[in-house]
C-alpha cells in the first residue's frame, strides 16, 4: 500500500565524489526527515514535523520571511549564500517574526519602522559591523522580493547605507607573498594557490572542481554563487601543474584534494590554509583576496574589463570597481606601463622644452 504525503519535498543533490543522493522534507524548507520513504520511521518524521507545525500568521513579518524561503529567488542561490540567508532569517525572525506588516502601509510608520531595523542594525554591530551590514542586507533583500510581488508597499530598508567599510588596496598576493607560500605549503595547497591566481574563481568552486570539467586544454563549470558558466582557457603554467597532478590522481574525483587523496571539506581546507599562511607568515591576506588578485594580474597584462570578466565570472561592474577601488590603486606596475606608453608616444622624450625666442 502506497502512502502519499502531502507537501513532501525531494532534493538532489550532487555530492564532491560525483555521487548523487536524495534527501527528503517535510515540506519546501521543513525539516530533513530521516529513514528511508516508505518505512515507519520516515512516516513517524513526517507526522511529528506536521504537528509541530504552526500556522504562519499573514498578518505578520514572518509570513513574508517564509514566502521568500519557497520562493524561486532563494531556490536559485547558490548552497553558501542560502545557508547564510538561513542563518539571517531565523535572527531576524526571532528579533521581528510577529512585526505587524501594517506598521509598513503608510510612510510615517515606515519611517518608524526603518528607525527600528537600523537601531537593531546598531546593537549587532556592537558585535562585528560587517556582519551586522550583511543580516541587514539580507533583510532589504527580502523586502525587496515582497514589495516585487505586492506584499508589501515599499522597502523600508532602500538606501540604508553600510557601517563596515573593507580597504583591501593593499590585499593583493604579491610574488614574494606566494613564493612564501609555496615554500612551506604541501602540493595540494601549492596546486590550489595556482589554480585561484590563473582562474580568479571562488574557493568553494575550486574545491568542487572535477577532473571532468579539464579537457586539457579548458576548463569548464557553473559557478555556484551565481549559477553562471564558465569557460577558461588553461595557461602553460597552470596546464603543466594540472598534468602532473592528473597522473598522480589515483581515485580522486576533484581536481583539488587533501593529503589522503580525499576530497576538501570546506572546513578543512581553511584550516589547512590558515596553518599553512601562519607558517609562512603570511598576514591580512585571505584566499578570497587571490580572487582580486587574479583580476589585477590580467589588468596588468592589459586585458580589457569584458576579457577578465569573461574568465573570472565578474560583472562588468564588479570588475571596473575592483580596479577602481580595492586592487590597483597603488600598483607601481600600472604606473611604470603608463609611463613607458606616454614615452612611446612622444618624440623625443629626453629634450627639454624650449621657451619661444631660446
Amino acid at each position: 500500500m502506497h502512502i502519499r504525503l502531502k507537501g513532501l519535498n525531494r532534493v538532489r543533490k550532487k555530492l564532491a565524489d560525483g555521487r548523487t543522493v536524495e534527501y527528503f522534507y517535510a515540506w519546501k524548507g521543513g525539516p530533513r526527515l530521516e529513514g528511508k520513504p516508505g518505512s515507519p520511521e520516515f512516516i513517524a518524521a513526517y507526522n511529528e514535523a506536521v504537528r509541530a507545525k504552526i500556522p504562519v500568521d499573514r498578518t505578520t513579518l514572518e509570513s513574508i520571511l517564509d514566502a521568500f524561503q519557497d520562493s524561486a529567488d532563494f531556490a536559485k542561490l547558490g548552497g553558501r549564500t542560502q545557508k547564510d540567508y538561513r542563518r539571517h532569517l531565523k535572527m531576524i525572525a526571532t528579533e521581528f517574526g510577529d512585526f505587524p506588516l501594517r506598521a509598513l502601509e503608510m510612510e510615517r510608520d515606515r519611517a518608524k519602522s526603518r528607525a527600528e531595523f537600523l537601531n537593531w542594525r546598531d546593537v549587532l554591530a556592537r558585535s562585528s559591523r560587517r556582519q551586522a551590514d550583511y543580516v541587514l542586507a539580507t533583510f532589504a533583500r527580502v523586502f525587496s522580493w515582497a514589495k516585487d510581488r505586492g506584499l508589501i508597499l515599499a522597502n523600508p530598508l532602500e538606501s540604508r547605507g553600510r557601517l563596515y567599510r573593507s580597504e583591501r588596496s593593499e590585499s593583493v598576493w604579491t610574488e614574494e607573498d606566494q613564493a612564501a607560500f609555496n615554500a612551506v605549503a604541501s602540493k595540494e595547497l601549492r596546486l590550489a594557490l595556482l589554480l585561484a591566481v590563473w582562474t580568479g574563481q571562488r574557493q568553494g568552486d575550486l574545491l568542487r572542481l572535477t577532473w571532468s570539467a579539464y579537457d586539457g586544454r579548458t576548463i569548464r563549470f557553473q559557478q555556484g554563487k551565481t549559477r553562471k558558466r564558465i569557460l577558461i582557457p588553461v595557461a602553460a603554467p597552470l596546464r603543466a601543474a594540472l598534468e602532473t597532478a592528473k597522473r598522480q590522481r589515483g581515485d580522486a574525483v576533484t581536481i583539488l584534494k587533501n593529503s589522503r587523496g580525499a576530497p576538501w571539506t570546506a572546513d578543512g581546507f581553511r584550516t589547512s590554509w590558515g596553518k599553512a599562511c601562519q607558517k609562512a607568515k603570511i598576514a591580512g591576506l585571505t584566499f578570497h583576496d587571490l580572487r582580486g588578485t587574479a583580476v589585477t594580474r590580467l589588468a596588468l597584462a592589459e586585458c580589457s574589463e569584458a576579457e577578465i570578466a569573461t574568465i573570472t565570472g565578474h560583472s562588468l561592474k564588479d570588475v571596473g570597481a575592483i580596479l577602481d577601488a580595492h586592487y590597483l590603486r597603488r600598483d607601481q606596475g600600472l604606473a611604470e606601463s603608463a609611463m613607458r606608453k606616454l614615452e612611446s608616444r612622444t618624440k623625443n622624450p629626453t629634450a627639454l622644452p624650449t621657451a619661444q625666442g631660446e
